[in-house]
C-alpha cells in the first residue's frame, strides 16, 4: 500500500512501527534483500519487534475496551439504580397521593353517610329503601338516609353516627346510670341520657312514636291518661286481678325496637339508627391506668329514663293490648295496662272465668315475649281494700285511708316542728315529697287533694324563711 497523502503515510508508520516501515521501504526500493534471501537476517527481527508492538497494541485496545466495558456495566448499573429510585419515589408519592385522595373521600363519605356502627348492627346500612305509601298512611316524615335523619334532628351525620355507635368497650358513655328504690322493695337502674342523645330521643318522641295510634287500654304515658283514668274503669268491681310483668324495659330488645321502627315503613338503614338510639346495654365501669371503661354486660334493650322507652313500650304492646282486650270482653271483665301492671275487674256471673284469666294471660303474655311475674299477681275481691296502680278503687277513685292518715300526722308534724329530721316516701327532700303526694291526692281527690296542697304551702311559708 503507497501513502497518497502526508497523513495516510504517517498513520501507516504508526501502525507498522518506524524500523518495520524502512525496512519494507528499503525492500521495495531495491537497498534490502527480500525476506527469506539472506541467512540470520536482521530483518527478522524488525519484524518480530513489529508483531510483537502490534500484539501489545491490540491487547491495550482490548484492554481499553474492557475497562470500557466495566466503566460501561457500571454507569448502566448507575443509571438503572437511579431510575429505580426515580420510580420508587414516584410510586411513594402517587400511593401517598392515592392515600391522601382515599382519605379525603372517606372522610367526605363519612360526613354524608353511615356504613358502619359497630359489629352485628351495620349489615343493613347500605338499605335506604323505605315504604314511602305506609309513611305517608302515618303521616311520618320520610327519613330513610342518615343524612336525612342528622339534617331533621339538626345535627351533622358525624355527630349522629358518634351517638348511634355500638360499641362493647368504650371510654364514653351517653348515660347517667343511678339506682332509685321500689315502692315495692328493691332497687331499679335509671338510665338518664346525656343532652345530645336526649335530644335524638325527643327528636324521634315527637316527630315518630307520638304520631301513632296506642291501643285504648293504655294508660301509662299518654296524654290526658294516667293512673286515676287507669283505675276508674274497675271501680266497684267485685273481683280485681292485678299481674306485673317482669324486667318490663329490659326484657325489650334493640331487634324489637329496630322491628317496631321497620314496620312504621322506615328503611332498614333508619331503623338501624333509630333502634341504636333508644337502646343501651347494662355497663359496668372499669379503672385501667388512669381511663375509665364502660364494658357491655349484656345486649342493648329500651332503657328506662329515656324520654322516648314509655312510647315505644305502649306501641309493642300494641298486639299485646288487643289480644288481652279481646279475652277480657268475651269473658265479661274489663282490661286496663299502665306500663307494666295489667288490671282485669269483673263482676256477677263472669267471676267462673277467674282462672281462664289467669292462665290465658300468662299464655298471650309469653306469646309476646314477656314474663309475668308470679310474686306480684293478686286477687282482690270487694270484702278488702282493692287497689289498682295505687289508687283505692272499692266505691270510687281514693286514696288508701291509712295512708291518708300517716300523711296528716307528717304534715302536723311538720307544721309543728320544722322539717328536720322528718321524711315522706323516698325523697331526701320531705318538703319535696309531701307537695308531690298532695297533688297526687288532688289528682285522685280533689277535695281532699285541696285540703293538702293549702296545708303544705302554709309549711312551706312557713319555713322558707328560716
Amino acid at each position: 500500500m503507497n501513502p497518497r497523502t502526508r497523513q495516510e503515510l504517517y498513520d501507516l508508520i504508526r501502525q507498522k512501527g518506524k524500523e518495520e516501515f524502512i525496512l519494507e521501504e528499503m525492500i521495495r526500493y531495491g537497498f534490502w534483500s527480500a525476506q527469506g534471501e539472506i541467512p540470520e537476517d536482521p530483518a527478522d527481527e524488525i519484524r518480530r519487534v513489529g508483531e510483537i508492538r502490534r500484539e501489545i497494541e491490540q491487547l491495550r485496545r482490548e484492554s481499553s475496551l474492557l475497562r470500557n466495558e466495566k466503566e460501561l456495566r457500571k454507569q448502566a448499573l448507575k443509571q438503572r439504580l437511579e431510575e429505580s429510585r426515580r420510580k420508587r419515589q414516584e410510586t411513594k408519592e402517587r400511593r401517598e397521593k392515592e392515600r391522601r385522595e382515599r382519605a379525603e373521600a372517606w372522610n367526605q363519605k363519612k360526613q354524608q353517610k353511615i356504613i358502619y356502627l359497630g359489629e352485628g348492627v351495620s349489615a343493613g346500612l347500605n338499605n335506604i329503601q323505605g315504604n314511602q305509601e305506609r309513611l305517608q298512611s302515618y303521616g311520618l316524615l320520610s327519613c330513610n338516609t342518615p343524612e336525612q335523619i342528622a339534617d331533621a334532628m339538626g345535627m351533622s351525620v358525624g355527630k349522629l353516627r358518634f351517638l348511634a355507635f355500638d360499641r362493647k368497650i368504650s371510654t364514653v358513655s351517653h348515660y347517667i346510670r343511678f339506682k332509685m328504690p321500689k315502692k315495692t322493695g328493691g332497687e331499679r337502674t335509671i338510665s338518664a341520657p346525656m343532652p345530645s342523645l336526649k335530644q335524638a330521643q325527643h327528636w324521634i318522641l315527637e316527630n315518630i312514636l307520638q304520631k301513632l295510634e296506642v291501643h285504648d287500654a293504655a294508660h301509662g304515658f299518654r296524654r290526658d291518661r294516667s293512673i286515676v283514668t287507669n283505675a276508674t274503669p274497675h271501680v266497684g268491681a267485685e273481683v280485681i286481678i292485678n299481674f306485673d310483668l317482669k324486667d318490663f324495659f329490659p326484657s325489650i330488645s334493640y331487634k324489637r325496637v329496630k322491628g317496631l321502627f321497620m314496620s312504621f315503613g322506615y328503611s332498614e338503614a333508619a331503623t338501624t339508627i333509630f333502634g341504636l338510639l333508644c337502646t343501651a346495654a347494662e355497663v359496668e365501669e372499669l379503672e385501667l391506668d388512669g381511663k375509665t371503661y364502660y364494658v357491655a354486660l349484656d345486649e342493648r334493650h329500651l332503657p328506662q329514663g329515656s324520654p322516648a322507652s314509655p312510647a315505644i313500650t305502649n306501641l309493642l304492646c300494641r298486639r299485646l293490648d288487643r289480644r288481652l282486650t279481646a279475652m277480657a270482653e268475651n269473658l265479661g271483665f274489663t282490661y286496663t295496662r299502665y306500663a307494666d301492671d295489667l288490671t282485669f275487674s269483673g263482676s256477677g256471673d263472669s267471676l267462673r272465668h277467674i282462672c281462664n284469666i289467669l292462665k290465658r294471660t300468662d299464655s298471650i303474655v309469653t306469646h309476646e315475649g314477656f314474663t309475668i311475674n308470679e310474686e306480684k299477681t293478686r286477687i282482690l275481691r270487694k270484702s278488702r281494700q282493692q287497689e289498682v296502680t295505687g289508687v283505692v278503687v272499692n266505691d270510687k277513685p281514693n286514696v288508701s285511708k291509712k295512708t291518708l292518715k300517716q300523711f296528716r300526722a307528717t304534715l302536723y308534724q311538720i307544721e309543728k316542728d320544722g322539717p328536720q329530721g322528718k321524711s315522706w316516701g323516698n325523697s331526701p327532700d320531705v318538703i319535696a315529697a309531701v307537695s308531690g303526694f298532695a297533688n297526687f291526692v288532688a289528682m285522685v281527690n280533689p277535695e281532699k287533694g285541696a285540703e293538702f296542697q293549702q296545708q303544705v304551702q302554709q309549711i312551706k311559708k312557713k319555713y322558707s324563711s328560716r
